[in-house]
């Protein structure tokens, strides 16, 4: 056998960078992940700051539940 041929049927049973692979998937899966509850987590934030300010200001917003006393 050449050395090329050598050369590849290593590179085709080595699967040290499978890891590293799988790790890039999972990183992204987990960021994707992230993103999305941060940004849906940011929304509601904005929508009760909104609230808020309507009722220190005296009036209840549409999306606005009023206060249970």
């Amino acid at each position: 056998m050449n050395k090329l041929s050598v050369f590849i049927q290593d590179f085709i049973k080595d699967e040290s960078g499978l890891t590293a692979v799988e790790y890039a998937i999972a990183g992204g899966l987990v960021v994707g992940a992230m993103v999305t509850a941060f940004s849906d987590l940011g929304d509601a934030a904005v929508v009760r700051i909104d609230c808020l300010a309507d009722a220190v200001g005296g009036a209840v917003g549409a999306g606005c539940a009023p206060a249970v006393p």
